[in-house]
């Protein structure tokens, strides 16, 4: 069972590997839910002595984007490959919140010789297993998904569907609020083979302030919580 822990400095990074992480994802801006990182950030990561994959996201909010934010991700895209990173977390959706298999396929056109995971966008289109099936067609290596919740001991139910109806074409990735304590459960009965987590923990009140977020939710990738997962997954 992988685990792969979402990160946003180089300091999360180096934690996640130490602590048994099989995969980084990379990204800027985590209280936002993940923006693409900089190209220094990339750099850096791409000297990790485990795979690393790039979540390319231009802003937050919705995943409806403009025709220059599109062009800003196919730029990134190319940093990311041109830096030796393993593959791209991507998603994108249309007016009617449907998958943008048109702006996926471009961009997936732009990753190619990359992995490619599709991201929780999956989670909040009208139809998770018609987004399920559009990224089986267009080759990405798995999706990161709470079963439409927002945690995925919430979806598990959902999740184990996903999983079910993908084996053997696709891997389904749980993930948001994945903990030690939770991780048996949400993924009990479920054909899965990775899970995701970011195993942060809050830092200290002085820290936060420091950091100007009003309302302490400074967070920080935690070695040891990493370490829990793994030795929780290895037990399953």
């Amino acid at each position: 069972m992988l685990l792969e822990v979402c990160v946003d400095t180089m300091e999360g990074a180096w934690a996640a590997v130490r602590g048994g992480a099989g995969r980084i994802e990379l990204c800027s801006a985590l209280s936002e839910g993940g923006l693409t990182p900089s190209a220094g950030l990339m750099r850096a990561a791409a000297q990790l002595p485990v795979p690393v994959y790039a979540m390319i996201r231009p802003r937050a909010g919705l995943f409806h984007f403009s025709e220059t934010e599109k062009e800003i991700m196919a730029s990134d895209i190319k940093l990311a490959k041109d830096l030796g990173l393993a593959g791209v977390v991507l998603g994108a959706q249309r007016g009617d919140r449907t998958l943008d298999r048109e702006l996926l396929a471009r961009l997936s056109d732009r990753a190619s010789g990359m992995g490619r995971t599709l991201h929780r966008v999956i989670d909040v289109v009208p139809d998770p297993f018609a987004a399920l099936e559009t990224a089986i067609d267009l080759g990405f290596e798995r999706v990161l998904t709470s079963g439409g919740q927002a945690t995925a001991e919430a979806g598990q139910a959902v999740i184990r569907e996903m999983a079910t109806a993908a084996i053997g074409r696709i891997s389904v990735m749980p993930g948001a609020g994945v903990t030690p304590e939770n991780v048996t459960k949400i993924i009990q009965r479920a054909a899965v083979h990775e899970i995701h987590a970011s195993c942060s923990v809050q830092v200290s009140e002085n820290d936060a302030v420091a950091d100007f977020s009003p309302c302490g939710g400074l967070r920080q990738t935690s070695e040891l919580r990493v370490r829990e997962l793994v030795t929780s997954l290895s037990a399953i």
